[in-house]
């Protein structure tokens, strides 16, 4: 720009010396110089009052540093913020969960207002005829009073109480073989194990030694039954695939059990067999409260692979068939005293073995003196 400046003053004076005409040309672009230049004076100035372009371009108005105190307010403000949107979201669910009980309470209202109606309504034959019952003679409210009541009765009859009164059908009769002893086993932990994960749901581990333990007791020998407080639709997809072979000959479920203090109980009574002929293998003993002198009650398997508790519970059920004991209860409650009652029937034969062993000897030896001494005298006769 100043060089600019300088060359149109240069060619000023030139012209201006010689030719007025030129004067007159250049004189409208040299007032433009001029109000250039003054700008320039003012932009450019060193003066300390005048005002500056830098100033100008960064500083727009006064800056102020933040104190303690606008901190604080701005605080202040963003919690009251927080506080107002909580308020209204706790507004909002109050108001929901009003509806919600509102709702319920009509839909209740309504549903029990039906259910009083169908319970107490006449009931009509075939031919239109009003049915009548014990109650339909009776006062209105008493009667739906009568009608509610015996309706819960039965449903609650129907969910404590087994769905039936025989659980089993009666012993097979000749030419048939019923087996002389009918084993009751629980499911859960005792034949397999429930375990549960994230990533695979529910599995069922199969406990070691169950295919050999059920091919070893299988039919005729035990009547082998399996009675849990499990669904039948979990029950029944086990236990097709735990026993192939079908060994297993009846599944009791859920439905058979007795429910007592928030218990499901086994029903040994309901069975329809003699109970002096039945073993019921369990490690829980409030599912066989009615009945512990048919229980022989086992450590609750964990799940670990080094069990071997199947192996000596086929020995143990062996040496009743194997001994034809009358009446079990009376085993059963001698083992029954134990925590672990297979280990101490372990113990038992070992000592049962050393003491046969001890007598095979001793009339061993005693033959062989009975034999000496009928040899003696021709022994004696050779001499």
């Amino acid at each position: 720009m100043a060089f600019a400046i300088k060359s149109l003053r240069h060619l000023y004076k030139i012209y201006n010396a010689n030719t007025p005409t030129v004067y007159s040309t250049v004189r409208f672009p040299i007032t433009r110089i001029l109000a250039i230049r003054t700008t320039q004076r003012h932009y450019y100035s060193t003066d300390a009052n005048s005002s500056k372009i830098t100033g100008s371009l960064t500083n727009k108005g006064p800056v102020h540093s933040l104190t303690q105190n606008d901190l604080n307010n701005k605080k202040s403000d963003e919690e009251a913020k927080e506080e107002a949107e909580k308020r209204q979201n706790r507004e909002r669910s109050q108001k929901i969960l009003k509806y919600s009980f509102i709702s319920f309470g009509l839909f209740s209202t309504f549903g029990l207002s039906y259910m009083i109606y169908k319970l107490t309504g006449s009931q009509y034959d075939e031919h239109g005829n009003i049915i009548e019952d014990e109650y339909s003679n009776l006062p209105f409210y008493e009667r739906i009073y009568k009608v509610i009541r015996r309706e819960v009765k039965f449903y609650t009859k129907m969910l404590q109480e087994p769905s039936r009164t025989k659980l089993l059908p009666d012993p097979l009769k000749y030419p048939y073989i019923q087996p002389p002893y009918t084993l009751v086993l629980e499911l859960t932990d005792v034949l397999v194990h429930p375990d549960w994960t994230y990533e695979t749901g529910w599995r069922f581990k199969k406990r070691p030694g169950v295919n050999q333990f059920l091919e070893a007791i299988a039919p005729p020998q035990f009547e082998i039954v399996v009675y849990t407080a499990e669904q039948g639709m979990t029950v029944f997809g086990i236990l097709d695939s735990l026993d192939p072979n079908g060994y297993i000959m009846y599944r009791l479920v859920r439905d058979t059990t007795r429910f007592v203090d928030g218990h499901h109980v086994k029903d040994l009574d309901a069975l329809n067999r003699d109970l002096s002929k039945v073993i019921v293998v369990d490690w829980n003993p409030e599912s066989t409260k009615f009945h512990p002198e048919n229980t022989l009650r086992l450590p609750q398997w964990k799940g670990n692979d080094d069990d071997t508790t199947l192996y000596d519970l086929a020995a143990f059920l062996k040496t009743i068939l194997s001994t034809n004991v009358e009446d079990v209860r009376e085993v059963l409650n001698y083992y029954r005293q134990f925590d672990n009652p297979l280990q101490v029937f372990r113990e038992n034969q070992r000592k049962f073995l050393m003491q046969l062993e001890e007598e095979e000897s001793k009339a061993q030896q005693e033959s062989n003196k009975v034999l000496t001494s009928k040899w003696k005298p021709s022994f004696h006769w050779n001499r």
